[in-house]
């Protein structure tokens, strides 16, 4: 795992990580917008690094590497974090460790729940699959769906797939979908997710809720995963300044 600090050394910290299968880079756009009024911590999370190799060992694993960077160089105190799908279930499991203090949390699309083990492995190749069709079938991927949201995506597989490969997306997948959050600690706390992904995003939502009443659940109507931070990133920018 890496840290890429940016923006502005004397302003409250906000902490951004990234998704299964994308680099930090996807935050760019939103960095670019908060850059002089947050002090930036992008975070590289292990198998989708840029620029080296790297194996992604565990959801756990990952949340520990933070933990300790941020009572380190932090002194146990983040003011924002914000984590993207796989990102946002590394930062509920830091949350659910309570070793630091983050005053406002925002998991999107974050997968809190377990799927039933039958379903795990299949998906696992499936996503593998995906993935290596996108690496290596850009320019057919490009003419099928013909948007800037996808177009994103496949340039943040072609970043990282060459230093992770299929067996950072195999790990990465089994990690996520294999254990549940049982509690949660923090005192703002938020969950957002579109309307395209209700169907998988609205559970981990409604076990969110159960586990923190006072958790703040935001719907955004007509977006994809990861849709809002990729076409909207001056709407996530406004968000996070007003937290």
């Amino acid at each position: 795992m890496n840290f890429r600090t940016l923006g502005n050394k004397a302003a409250p910290t906000l902490m951004l990580i990234p998704g299964l299968g994308v680099s930090y880079e996807i935050f760019l756009p939103l960095i670019g917008l908060l850059e002089d009024r947050f002090h930036i911590i992008a975070v590289e999370v292990d198998g989708f690094t840029l620029d080296r190799h790297t194996d992604f060992t565990s959801v756990d694993d990952q949340a520990s590497q933070i933990v300790e960077y941020v009572k380190e160089h932090h002194a146990g105190h983040l003011d924002v974090a914000y984590g993207l799908s796989l990102g946002g279930k590394i930062l509920s499991r830091v949350l659910e460790r309570n070793e630091v203090v983050i005053d406002h949390a925002v998991m999107d699309a974050a997968p809190l729940l377990p799927l039933p083990r039958w379903l795990v492995g299949p998906l696992r190749y499936l996503q593998c699959a995906n993935v290596w069709t996108c690496y290596h079938w850009t320019g057919f991927w490009r003419w099928v769906f013909r948007s800037h949201y996808f177009d994103v995506l496949l340039d943040e597989c072609r970043k990282v797939y060459p230093f992770g490969g299929s067996k950072a997306v195999l790990d990465g997948y089994k990690s996520v979908y294999t254990n549940k959050l049982e509690s949660i600690a923090g005192t703002d706390i938020h969950y957002w997710y579109g309307t395209l992904e209700a169907f998988v995003a609205k559970p981990q939502a409604k076990h969110l809720k159960a586990l923190c009443p006072e958790v703040h659940i935001e719907i955004f109507k007509g977006l994809n995963h990861g849709q809002l931070l990729i076409d909207h990133p001056d709407q996530v920018a406004e968000r996070i300044t007003c937290l």
